[in-house]
């Protein structure tokens, strides 16, 4: 097929390019920089520079490429986790879940393009109420990260209603995906908040690309979640994140002192975070991840 990937040089964009490649795919990846065309060529993709927040870039970069499939991992996640100020830090990237999906969809409907695959998230942020483990029939929590939240929901919103697939990726690890929150771990900068019981949802990079070539190939529809079989605590990851990064165990704060320091998404998520099952994904899309779970995973990152 022809595969058109919004966002070819973030984290999992530069793990998903070679595989689709590899599996036979014509690929044209998108790239902000001119400068960064060259990576993209080496990953084996038609290299395109595209502003994803411009209607007029992205549809004129849609309608070279002419795809059969769009897949969109656009995001602008870089810098120190800012997780106080969650919706500064995410500020650009909740434009392209919001402004930039409607620009994508808008093409592919110009275009006449049949599928549709957009990057969601389901780490910690399920809703907060019942079990610890949420299933794709669960909403994602409205109040988890303020303008993020309502942005991804937004995001899955009208990709379903155009007959797309929204995979809901855990929280990333592998290389590149968590220097910034190794670095502050080190630094015991990265504590336990209260309880701990807060539980998060991991996925390894390379598993969550895997995904991604299968729903892309099997023309999924529909939200699915992309995490690990070992959904966990704040009071287990976090300590074991610092062992195998070969730091001091995390600080533990109480919930009082966290809230003006880290702010209230923090302590959510340590606290009443809900994590997800992937059972769907592996029914629906013969999907097995190959690092099930982070505690190995950590371990092998960071060896």
């Amino acid at each position: 097929m022809r595969v058109f990937v919004a966002g070819g040089t973030g984290v999992l964009g530069r793990r998903l390019v070679p595989r689709l490649v590899a599996r036979g795919h014509q690929v044209t990846a998108t790239t902000r920089s001119a400068a960064r065309r060259g990576l993209l060529e080496e990953l084996g993709a038609e290299a395109a520079v595209m502003d994803g927040l411009d209607a007029t870039s992205v549809g004129e970069a849609v309608a070279r490429a002419r795809p059969d499939v769009i897949v969109h991992q656009m995001t602008a996640i870089s810098g120190k986790p800012d997780i106080k100020h969650f919706d500064r830090w995410f500020a650009t990237t909740n434009r392209l879940r919001t402004e930039g999906t409607d620009h994508l969809l808008a093409a592919a409907a110009a275009t006449g393009v049949p599928h549709f695959v957009a990057q969601g998230y389901a780490s910690w942020n399920g809703i907060r109420e019942g079990g610890w483990v949420k299933t794709e029939e669960d909403p994602l929590d409205p109040t988890s990260t303020g303008e993020g939240a309502a942005a991804l929901r937004h995001l899955e919103e009208v990709v379903i209603a155009a007959g797309g697939a929204v995979l809901r990726y855990g929280a990333f690890y592998g290389p590149g995906a968590t220097d910034d929150q190794v670095e502050l771990v080190r630094k015991r900068q990265y504590p336990v908040v209260g309880n701990g019981a807060g539980h998060s949802s991991w996925v390894h990079l390379d598993d969550a690309a895997d995904a991604t070539v299968l729903a892309v190939e099997r023309g999924a529809r529909g939200v699915f979640n992309i995490v690990d079989d070992d959904p966990a605590p704040a009071r287990e990851w976090l300590p074991h994140l610092a062992a195998c990064a070969g730091a001091r165990p995390p600080l533990r704060i109480p919930v009082w002192l966290a809230r003006p320091l880290a702010g209230a998404a923090a302590v959510a998520m340590m606290t009443e975070g809900r994590a997800f099952s992937n059972a769907k994904a592996k029914r629906e899309l013969g999907w097995e991840p190959r690092h099930p779970s982070w505690r190995e995973g950590f371990k092998e990152e960071l060896a």
